[in-house]
């Protein structure tokens, strides 16, 4: 089979075996973090996505103002997908949406006196369940852990757009 990766950092011996192994244990980390979101959104009635948001939103707003494009930036989500799931948030009376004081095309967004409720509710089933997500790393694995993660977001996001630049130069080349 051709190499999947040219970089030397990424290779064992001229192989890059260890780096598809790393790409699957990947796969299956997300799929499985998904789940778990999906089932801790389902705990208090929401979905996944919705569940994301909401934390976000609470998360953030506790140091800034937090407006749609924030969230969308911080869980590496569209700003489409985030307004759709912020007005069925505020729908269920679990987002308050208000004008932004500087500029009125913003808003800013937060939680409801409802969904803190909820998410104290939930936040028993949440804390072992994150625990038990990190068990295997230490405190020095898991800040390590963080940067890398981090990283590759960001390598992810150059690489998709890499992917659309030579799908578009493949279909003129065709």
């Amino acid at each position: 089979m051709p190499l999947t990766v040219s970089k030397p950092e990424l290779l064992v011996n001229g192989e890059d075996h260890l780096f598809r192994h790393v790409i699957h244990d990947a796969l299956g980390f997300s799929v499985r973090l998904q789940e778990i979101r999906n089932r801790l959104g389902e705990a208090i009635g929401l979905t996944g996505p919705a569940y994301s948001i909401l934390i976000a939103i609470e998360h953030l707003s506790q140091t800034e103002g937090v407006g749609v494009s924030r969230v969308s930036d911080h869980l590496h989500l569209s700003g489409a997908f985030v307004t759709i799931e912020v007005a069925k948030l505020v729908k269920a009376g679990l987002i308050r949406k208000e004008a932004h004081p500087e500029d009125g095309r913003r808003v800013i967004l937060t939680v409801t006196d409802r969904a803190r409720a909820l998410l104290d509710e939930l936040a028993p089933i949440q804390r072992p369940v994150n625990d038990t997500i990190f068990a295997g790393l230490d405190a020095a694995q898991f800040q390590s852990f963080a940067g890398i993660i981090a990283s590759l977001v960001g390598g992810t996001e150059e690489a998709l757009a890499l992917l659309h630049l030579l799908a578009e130069r493949r279909r003129r080349q065709a």
